[in-house]
């Protein structure tokens, strides 16, 4: 794997050991952040990390900051790995916990994101539990991205709406944002700014 483009497109980074794990193929980030746009300035969110490959690609092109949380402790030595590797630590937050209480407790501290990856296991009912719990946490225009299965129903949350929907083999990336209103304005920025 690598970072396919920006700051540092082309540099390695590690997958977690075992098969718990299924990185985003280089192939679908190329094609997700070619739609996303300038990501200068942004906070960002990657939530079932993994590798961490969804944050350091934005970082890469340009947000300010990333916070990456994950349960499975290879997948937090991963990212710190590839942080390390890209000497990125001071714009980085590595948090090991399960989604649901991460969420919490960021909504509870009052910080929020402009853009969330959310990459949970396939075939598990954490897409939709997730995207309820990353709505609070979003900045007013900020954007969810869920990948899924592709062989999976199209995930559809209160408070959302999707704004692209595409799939790559077994693989369904869609994009969120949250309808006009929902998003809070009393949210704390995480990373500065």
């Amino acid at each position: 794997m690598r970072v396919v483009a920006g700051k540092y497109g082309g540099r390695r980074i590690l997958a977690p050991k075992g098969r718990s794990t299924r990185p985003t193929a280089d192939r679908v980030r190329e094609s997700l952040f070619s739609r996303l746009g300038d990501l200068e300035g942004r906070r960002v969110l990657d939530l079932f990390a993994g590798s961490g490959s969804l944050g350091l690609e934005a970082l890469s092109r340009g947000a300010k900051s990333a916070v990456f949380v994950d349960r499975a402790s290879t997948a937090i030595t991963a990212v710190r790995a590839n942080i390390n590797s890209l000497k990125l630590e001071d714009r980085c937050q590595v948090i090991k916990g399960t989604a649901k209480a991460e969420l919490q407790r960021l909504q509870a501290a009052g910080v929020s994101f402009h853009l969330v990856f959310l990459d949970p296991p396939y075939g598990s009912e954490l897409s939709l539990n997730a995207l309820v719990g990353v709505l609070p946490l979003l900045e007013v225009g900020g954007e969810a991205i869920l990948e899924n299965s592709a062989a999976e129903d199209l995930v559809k949350a209160p408070g959302f709406k999707v704004l692209d929907e595409r799939s790559y083999g077994q693989t369904r990336i869609t994009r969120y944002n949250a309808e006009s209103g929902e998003s809070p304005a009393f949210c704390r920025p995480v990373g500065g700014g």
